[in-house]
């Protein structure tokens, strides 16, 4: 494995290899680089353990890599020989030893009892240590004898090694006798523990009785709730070693007959981690150069210098200090990669910087000096003279040939800034900047212009949301003078790339004094402060001015429901923003339960003034819950709805609406069925709505009357042996809550339940159509004494299985019905019987028909058409039906036009057929065989497009105009033919 972990000690690593390891390639290849890393192939343990570190190198300079560590897990068997026996006495405690074998890498340890995999199982008193790997027994037991077997394992190769047996025997001479704690297994005087490991510290006692563990702090500082106690508190573990939990502790082993205790020092100690770096650095030649770089760790970290990878010795202009690195007077071969290094026992850490040494003569490339200074008369300028130098130059400054000195006006500073005071027309001229290092010259013309005067400038405004406007800024300015315009909005830079659906700049691409700004589209919050600014080279203004949007009201706020009856609603709010337009009006709305959306509500007073903050809404229903808002409209329009009112309900009512479609009728003999419309839940006013059905006879003066008490009953059956069937009743439903009842329906005549005819249909005959359908054919019932609405069909395929019935119904005085839908060649019965409300009647006899063999499942093939002008000639083989099909007794051609969409069809016994189509239309085409059995399959559609009668219009012109064609190229274009590449000589020869 790869340990790049700083917290291993790399000097004990160097003990055991000579030094470090410079990643290289060799000439097996088995070690190459690859992109500045290191790939090996055929890992040796002897040849490749070791601490490697990379060396990157470039024209700067060369800088060291953390260093990496290579480590093999390995775990070599252990010697095999037989252990001896471990005589021990009953109450004794014993030690087995586990002998660890050669190994590296992290090992866990369990034993084995007797066998595989019966594994001794830790308790108080059976202990197995991961540290020693021996197993530890406080008081030995009779059913303890047996053997033991130590199991390593390696928890990197996952390899396991099992030392020999070990026989536990017990002696014949008695019982030991109870003794004092003796601790054998115990942690060292001193355990160094790195920050924010685990640390576990074991701790196990030989005795009899079996000795209880415990643990405390020397300092009597109670353990933080991180700490674990495991294994019967034989380990101690501390997750995160923190600072805090550095100190002794103590582990003491009791039982009746004594205690013992062992005390063990936790000392802190962390890899070293940069508080302060060094950063890459450029100085001129012959400036001093100081780098300090400051780490902590524990132990505290010593520090040393690398220059291009290679150990720096602090002398002469070089001084090392801890971490600090000083070099005077630099030269150009300080230049170079420097590494500040820090290191403790437990690790190692490195920073980077270079160093870059400049020697230059001056030069302006890097700090240009404008070659024109445009400046306002009256105003103070500044001329900047800042070379790149190393060293750094000297300036001065001449104006044509003389040399500037300081005076009143004049000022000189020493990083070469010439600044003059006042400005008037005798300060133009020439000046010329001197730096000394080596000189360079650069020229300075001083211009002066005329103020810049804003010639037209925004001015505050009204207008409407949804309008557009264009704000204009414009100035009078030098021609000189380059001026660049800005707008800003309540403070803000207008962004008119990200606001570009709503701002444009107008006027300054083609005029560069020009910067109106257009505002399309006008929202309510782009009302606010516009200021247009005006960059020159040599000044700035600004015009400002107020922009109101006129708006749609804000939405009415705290919409509060002051009173309810069951049918009116007090409302108050408060009103919101005009928005620029005093608000004329107020609308209220209301939503339900029952209700799609809102609903405009009327209200006294009916028209609500914008002055008004009160409105009473009428026409509600009772015991509805009702939300309402309220909308403002003022001159521009209708605002946006109010946040709604909470929820209310209103009071309760009696019935005010009657049930609808009351009727019924039907049922079976003896009852009257009376049926109703329900009345919705928003109509029933209140809690306990049913209903009460009231009916008699027709020519009776006495009402019966019938209590439903559930509201979406919408059925009433009055059942009574001495209702004559077919008799009339008058029927009304009402209402009621528990506020009382509430009205009648009108009146309907409804008629009890009918007897089912009593007579069958007679002179019953079938036969069959085709495949697929029987016509039924009867004589009407010609008397009996109930009615008859309608005849009803059943049919069935096996006699003996009349259950499986398929049925048709006709209503009406009828006497025959088509059955379709049914299968080829095959037998079904058939009978018929009449009906009403009531039910069916008795069924005639049934009769039985065969019905015709299945027409051919085979379509038309080789379908094959000629279109000659507006003649269409088709042409197909035959189709030959199966033994199990109808014979084919002619062909059916159904054409559709695409125009009309209309149908046609014509019936042929022959396999060809001719057709006149429309030349200016489309034509799908399709073939079907005919038989007693029915329609066969079709063949596949023939789709004839107008394009193909153009082609052949085309062609014929196209023959008739050969010749021409052959020297007149554009006529052939001319006719839209250009793109024909053929034509069948039939169709030249049909023209």
């Amino acid at each position: 494995m790869v340990d790049k972990s700083s917290h291993k000690n790399y000097k004990e690593q160097d003990s055991e290899k000579s030094s470090c390891i410079v990643w290289f390639a060799d000439a097996t290849l088995r070690r190459r680089l690859s992109g500045g890393n290191l790939i090996i192939t055929g890992l040796d343990r002897d040849q490749d353990s070791g601490v490697y570190q990379c060396t990157a190198s470039n024209t700067r300079g060369t800088i060291l890599s953390q260093r990496a560590t290579l480590q093999f897990a390995y775990l070599e068997n252990g010697k095999t020989q037989t252990r001896s026996a471990v005589n021990v006495r009953e109450g004794q405690g014993v030690v087995l030893l586990c002998g660890t074998p050669l190994h590296s890498g992290e090992l866990t340890f369990t034993w084995v009892f007797n066998e595989y995999p019966h594994f001794v199982q830790q308790d108080s008193r059976r202990f197995v240590s991961q540290e020693t790997g021996n197993l530890y027994i406080a008081k030995v037991k009779p059913s303890d004898v047996g053997n033991y077997t130590c199991v390593v394992n390696n928890t990197i190769t996952k390899e396991r090694v099992f030392s020999s047996p070990t026989p536990l025997v017990l002696r014949n001479d008695g019982a030991m006798g109870e003794y004092e704690p003796k601790i054998e297994l115990h942690f060292p005087d001193t355990i160094p523990a790195a920050k924010g490991s685990t640390l576990k510290l074991e701790c196990f006692a030989l005795g009899n009785p079996v000795p209880k563990i415990s643990w405390r702090r020397t300092s009597d500082v109670s353990f933080p709730n991180k700490v674990k106690l495991k294994n019967s508190n034989a380990i101690l573990e501390i997750p995160s070693f923190q600072q805090e939990d550095t100190g002794t502790y103590e582990c003491i082993a009791e039982n009746s007959r004594g205690k013992n205790a062992v005390r063990g020092r936790l000392s802190f100690h962390a890899t070293p981690h940069w508080l302060q770096t060094m950063t890459d650095t450029s100085l001129s030649i012959e400036e001093n150069l100081f780098w300090e770089c400051k780490a902590n760790g524990k132990p505290k970290p010593s520090y040393s210098w690398l220059k291009n990878g290679e150990t720096l010795i602090s002398e002469g202009r070089v001084q090392i200090e801890n971490g600090a690195l000083s070099i005077s007077s630099l030269n150009l071969s300080d230049g170079g990669m420097y590494q500040c290094v820090a290191e403790n026992k437990h690790g190692i850490i490195y920073s980077s910087a270079e160093l870059m040494v400049l020697a230059s003569a001056p030069s302006f490339s890097q700090n240009p000096l404008s070659r024109v200074l445009k400046a306002r008369s009256g105003c103070d300028v500044s001329l900047d003279c800042r070379p790149h130098a190393s060293p750094r130059a000297i300036s001065l400054w001449k104006r044509g040939t003389e040399i500037l000195q300081r005076s009143e006006r004049i000022s000189l500073f020493p990083n070469g800034t010439l600044k003059i005071a006042n400005v008037t027309k005798r300060d133009g001229g020439s000046y010329t900047c001197i730096a000394k290092n080596q000189f360079g010259t650069t020229m300075l013309t001083l211009l002066l212009t005329e103020p810049t005067r804003i010639s037209q400038g925004p001015s505050s405004t009204e207008i409407t949301v949804g309008e557009s406007i264009v704000l204009p800024c414009q100035v009078t300015a030098d021609p000189a003078l380059d001026v660049a315009f800005f707008w800003a909005f309540n403070g803000q830079p207008i962004d008119f790339h990200q606001d570009a659906d709503h701002f444009e700049r107008v006027g300054g691409v083609s005029s560069s004094f020009s910067g109106d700004l257009m505002i399309r589209n006008i929202q309510l919050n782009h009302g606010g402060k516009y200021i247009c600014l005006i960059d020159t080279d040599v000044e700035s203004l600004s015009a400002d001015a107020i922009l109101v949007v006129k708006g749609p009201p804000s939405p009415p706020d705290l919409v509060v429901v002051e009173e309810v009856t069951d049918s009116t609603a007090q409302l108050s709010w408060s009103p919101g923003q005009d928005n620029g337009s005093p608000i004329t009006g107020y609308v209220i709305q209301a939503r339900t339960p029952f209700t799609v959306g809102w609903q405009a509500v009327d209200t006294v007073p009916e028209a609500i003034n914008g002055n008004t903050l009160t409105a009473t809404v009428v026409g509600l229903n009772a015991w509805v819950e009702y939300e309402f808002r309220v909308l403002a409209s003022n001159s521009v329009g209708m605002g946006e709805p109010s946040p709604p009112s909470t929820k209310i309900r209103t009071e309760d009512a009696m019935p005010d609406t009657a049930p609808t479609d009351v009727g019924g009728g039907g049922g079976t003999k003896s009852e009257l069925v009376i049926t109703w419309e329900p009345v919705p839940e928003e109509l029933q006013n209140g809690e306990g709505f049913g209903y009460i059905i009231a009916f008699r006879p027709v020519g009776l003066v006495t009402w019966t009357r019938a209590v439903i008490s559930a509201p979406s009953v919408t059925r009433y059956v009055y059942r009574n042996d001495t209702i004559p069937p077919f008799s009339p009743f008058n029927v009304k439903v009402g209402g009621f809550n528990n506020r009382g009842e509430g009205p009648f329906s009108s009146i309907a005549t409804v008629f009890s339940a009918e007897e089912v005819p009593s007579v069958a249909p007679e002179r019953v005959s079938a036969k069959s159509l085709s495949a697929a359908d029987i016509e039924v054919t009867w004589e009407p019932i010609a008397s009996t004494p109930e009615r008859v609405l309608g005849y009803e069909v059943v049919y069935w395929e096996d006699d003996t299985k009349p259950d499986t019935v398929g049925k048709v119904r006709i209503t009406g005085n009828y006497t025959a019905v088509n059955v379709s839908g049914l299968q080829g060649n095959t037998q079904y019965y058939l009978a018929v019987c009449a009906f009403n409300t009531a039910g069916t009647g008795p069924q005639s006899i049934p009769v039985n028909v065969t019905t015709k063999k299945p027409p051919p499942g085979q379509p038309p093939q080789n379908v094959e058409w000629n279109l000659t002008g507006s003649q269409l000639v088709l042409q197909w083989d035959p189709v030959i039906a199966l033994e199990t099909e109808s014979e084919v007794t002619g062909y059916i051609v159904l054409y559709r036009r695409h125009r009309n969409n209309d149908m046609y069809s014509i019936i042929t016994s022959k396999t060809s057929v001719e057709l006149t189509l429309n030349p200016n239309d489309n034509y799908v085409i399709q073939i079907k065989t005919l038989s007693e059995g029915g329609l066969g399959e079709g063949s596949e559609p023939i789709h004839i497009h107008q394009l193909s009668m153009s082609v052949i219009s085309c062609c014929r012109l196209l023959f008739c105009l050969l010749p021409a064609l052959m020297s007149s190229y554009w006529v052939f274009n001319q006719f839209g033919c250009l793109n024909i590449l053929l034509c069948s000589l039939q169709s030249f020869s049909a023209s």
